[in-house]
């Protein structure tokens, strides 16, 4: 079984409430929701909110109630995932309206190789606009396309650069020991939990693509979805 799961947080600290703001006239999660829906290789697909709030205003199938006290959204993923005999776990960020279908099947498709553990989606769209925005998040890979570093900002000059897509793919047990992990100083410092990973030398597979849509992180990236 592949489980999708959607951490539906609704305390943002960058944009309150984010995840119900309405889009084109449904709350945001909802898009993900259906988009995810549309994967031909997910088996089943949940939406795992922290609130009452969040729950009463989403019109989504398939929704779990997932305790308050998470410190990311990967620990929200591993709480619901560990209420199904599932084989792979796929984490599709709540704010990633424009995803598509077809880049969470190839995603999965990367699990063909049993030496895989846990695999991301790195974009070749990164603007210059991008290079100083700390909310994209950018990858350096090595020649294996396994990620050597996730950075906010600081980038060094000597190495090329990726767009990081708010997508994660896990055997279950490697989503049980990540999550088993105490939080590393990188992840703390830095605000991007998938260095956790990478400090306990849990390697990451990114699957490249020109995957041209935005997250929205704040409020003013709404304007990326207007047409």
């Amino acid at each position: 079984m592949i489980l999708g799961v959607i951490p539906a947080r609704l305390n943002s600290t960058r944009f309150p409430s984010k995840v119900i703001f309405p889009l084109k006239g449904k709350p945001i999660i909802e898009h993900v929701y259906e988009k995810a829906l549309q994967s031909d290789l997910l088996s089943k697909v949940i939406v795992a909110v922290d609130s009452e709030e969040t729950k009463n205003a989403i019109n989504c199938q398939n929704i779990m109630m997932t305790s308050d006290k998470h410190q990311s959204g990967t620990d929200r993923v591993a709480e619901v995932a560990n209420n199904f005999n599932c084989d792979i776990v796929v984490n599709i960020q709540g704010d990633e309206p424009g995803i598509e279908p077809l880049l969470i099947d190839q995603l999965i498709t990367l699990f063909e190789d049993p030496n895989i553990q846990m695999a991301s989606i790195a974009s070749t769209d990164l603007q210059e606009d991008d290079l100083n925005n700390d909310n994209v998040v950018k990858v350096n890979l090595d020649k294996e396309n396994n990620a050597i570093s996730f950075v906010r900002n600081n980038l060094n000059p000597e190495l090329i650069y990726y767009r990081h897509i708010g997508i994660y793919a896990y055997r279950k047990n490697t989503l049980n020991l990540f999550t088993s992990l105490t939080q590393s100083d990188n992840e703390k410092n830095h605000r991007l939990e998938q260095l956790r990973a990478l400090d306990n030398n849990i390697a990451i597979k990114l699957l490249i693509s020109d995957f041209s849509h935005r997250s929205i992180d704040v409020k003013e990236d709404l304007k990326n979805y207007e047409n």
